[in-house]
């Protein structure tokens, strides 16, 4: 009995591993002759004759954006936001799926009726939630939204929604960070459409950070020759530490980009860029790299940003001394959210400034010294992490 039991149980196998080549063989001749494709010409440009949905699958997509001007609806201010969590869920409340938006702001979810693997499978109600990160505000009010899909037997994939959902906008919570020295007398004012929105007075010799109402547009520093000004962009403010001397309101200043080194994706950024030696720094399209959230949200301006190189240290300076007004700095990738920045200033030999300042890939910090005089600025990461550039405000 063990010996027919056994050889029953041989002759299954090779009859199982027979069907299995066969089957093998037959995908291997259809995929051979859809390669070599149709010697006929007759049907190049024939219409579709029968319209059922196809094996194939399409994305049902969630766009987000950052909502630059904060109006709640997407325009030419705005940008896609790249590595934001959208979850779908049923219409029984069941999780389906979570995806990351991409590079282009969208967040995919694979909809088929033939495929199993696809997110979505069948008609019915599916409620669509983007995770609005800590500290931030969905400006839209809609982070969850539903929408109906009903089977469409000629579609492509059977299946069609009654709407896509709509943009959904993101901004961040703006902060005002900073140092002051052992000095006593110093005021913040906090404006908006030049109408005072807040005074504060600043602690001497300590750390600060306040929150920034969306109404703010404008700083204003006062007291013991700490004197300085900044206009307000939509990100948070690190001014570093306060010291005297700092570039006044009417400085001469110029926005230094990285749009106009090379057509190319990527190229280093070379001596003589805007009047300057620089070392370490690339520059590259927003988008050269797949899935590298920082590249998309920390380009402020045109398509490109400047990163350090491999994560090593990198300088910029000349000899002749040159204001340094502000950058907007962000962490490379969503590994690395909360990395910290070194900036380091010198005039000629002398260390001017040393902050220390905590990034996001999600949008960038506005760093802001506003250092009347510097020969050479050191950016470096404590961790060795790419950090973004883009938008290099200096007195020249």
């Amino acid at each position: 009995m063990a010996d027919t039991a056994l050889v029953a149980l041989i002759s299954a196998l090779v009859f199982a591993g027979a069907i299995a080549l066969i089957a093998i063989a037959l995908s291997w001749r259809r995929k051979r002759r859809r390669a070599r494709g149709n010697p006929n010409p007759a049907g190049d440009y024939a219409p579709r004759a029968a319209w059922a949905p196809t094996s194939g699958k399409l994305n049902f997509s969630s766009f987000v954006y950052m909502d630059v001007d904060g109006d709640g609806t997407y325009g030419q201010a705005d940008r896609p936001m790249a590595g934001i969590v959208v979850r779908l869920y049923d219409e029984r409340g069941t999780f389906l799926a979570s995806a990351r938006s991409n590079a282009a702001g969208f967040a995919n979810f694979p909809m088929s009726s033939k495929r199993r693997s696809a997110a979505i499978q069948r008609p019915g109600v599916y409620r669509f939630s983007v995770s609005v990160p800590p500290g931030w505000r969905a400006s839209s009010a809609n982070q969850d939204q539903t929408v109906r899909l009903r089977d469409a037997p000629g579609a492509m994939v059977g299946l069609v929604g009654e709407a896509l959902p709509k943009p959904v906008g993101l901004a961040p919570g703006r902060t005002l960070n900073g140092r002051t020295p052992v000095a006593t007398g110093v005021t913040l004012s906090i404006m908006g459409k030049g109408q005072l929105l807040e005074n504060r007075a600043l602690p001497a010799d300590a750390a600060f950070r306040f929150p920034l109402g969306v109404d703010a547009d404008e700083i204003v520093i006062a007291g013991s020759g700490l004197d300085r000004r900044l206009k307000l962009s939509c990100y948070p403010v690190d001014l570093g530490l306060l010291v005297s001397g700092a570039l006044s309101p009417g400085a001469a200043l110029k926005a230094i980009g990285f749009d106009d080194i090379t057509p190319r994706g990527l190229c280093k950024v070379p001596s003589g860029h805007a009047g300057l030696d620089w070392r370490n720094l690339n520059a590259m399209a927003r988008d050269h790299t797949p899935n590298s959230e920082g590249y998309v949200n920390g380009n402020v301006s045109g398509a490109y940003i400047a990163y350090t190189s491999s994560g090593h240290p990198a300088e910029f300076g000349r000899d002749a001394p040159f204001g340094f007004h502000s950058v907007m700095l962000t962490v490379a990738w969503l590994a690395s959210e909360g990395e910290t920045a070194l900036v380091e200033s010198w005039l000629g030999d002398e260390a001017v400034a040393r902050d220390e300042i905590v990034l996001s890939a999600l949008a960038p910090v506005q760093y802001a010294p506003m250092l009347q005089a510097v020969t050479r600025v050191r950016l470096s990461t404590k961790h060795h992490w790419q950090m973004v550039l883009d938008d290099l405000v200096l007195a020249l």
